[in-house]
């Protein structure tokens, strides 16, 4: 799943393209891809339908375009394998929504798994913010400029569970997901399986700096790009994947130490950790 960079660098394709353009036509090919608009298909076509694209947002891994006086925002979530393409789409059978601008530009959804979709929905005003009011509930991330990671030092350090399942709770702190929680906590030289609140505040401090570190280097790289379903708006790969440490890593000698870095489960996933660099706590 696209986190945090991959979504941004999306983000900031459309905010440099798409701005002030004017919805002229909307073709939505697969209901699944708007269901979790209230209104159903129809009503999203028509509060699409004339209205001006007037700015971008981001909270964690959800992303929209605000409309017209801003009262009103399309809300996208890429979910596994979402796509936000403008131009030509190379593989039409994975199209599931197509948007015309007055400037004759195609923007399209492109989502071969489902998961993802668009929706409609009013902005709201959180901690001096206007956000879309289904996401209102999200935690700022890393690289919101008034992320507080103090006041989320605070909420960790009072957290019985796995640190691991604390960076992956979107009310905590969003945007960040597996791979980045992986990478986040080999830089700190943590287990996912610590319980937060046996880490020291300072250990803690380092866990999110590590987090906001690669991140940012995440984003300057275009994201990470393990196969062709995260693209950005013009179709190109982020490439990010070649810096990792840890995630996808399995039985290859760790950057710092040489020791194999080892795999196990996670929360139904797959958890990446160097056992010399990152040692399992003790029961």
């Amino acid at each position: 799943m696209p986190e945090l960079p991959e979504v941004e660098v999306v983000r900031r394709g459309l905010d440099a393209q798409v701005l002030g353009r004017t919805v002229t036509a909307v073709r939505i090919h697969h209901p699944r891809a708007v269901r979790r608009h209230r209104g159903g298909p129809a009503d999203l076509s028509a509060r699409l339908l004339g209205a001006q694209i007037t700015g971008t947002g981001r909270r964690g891994k959800y992303l929209w375009l605000t409309l017209d006086d801003g009262d009103q925002a399309l809300v996208v979530h890429l979910g596994m394998s979402g796509q936000m393409l403008l131009g030509p789409v190379p593989h039409t059978a994975h199209l599931r929504i197509a948007v015309r601008l007055d400037d004759d530009t195609a923007l399209h959804f492109v989502d071969q798994r489902t998961f993802g979709g668009w929706f409609v929905a009013q902005m709201a005003a959180v901690d001096g913010d206007a956000v879309p009011a289904p996401v209102a509930h999200l935690g700022r991330d890393p690289l919101d400029p008034r992320f507080d990671p103090e006041a989320v030092v605070a909420v960790l350090a009072t957290k019985r569970s796995e640190i691991k399942r604390q960076l992956l709770d979107q009310s905590v702190v969003s945007g960040i997901g597996n791979i980045y929680a992986d990478e986040a906590l080999w830089r700190a030289r943590v287990h996912g399986a610590r319980r937060a609140d046996a880490l020291t505040r300072p250990k803690l401090r380092t866990v999110l700096a590590a987090a906001d570190a690669v991140m940012s280097e995440a984003l300057a790289a275009g994201g990470t790009s393990f196969d062709a379903l995260y693209v950005n708006v013009n179709g190109e790969s982020g490439y990010f994947e070649r810096a990792l440490d840890v995630y996808g890593r399995q039985g290859r000698p760790c950057r710092r130490c040489g020791a194999p870095i080892r795999r196990e489960k996670f929360m139904n996933r797959s958890s990446f950790f160097c056992p010399r660099c990152q040692p399992r706590p003790r029961r």
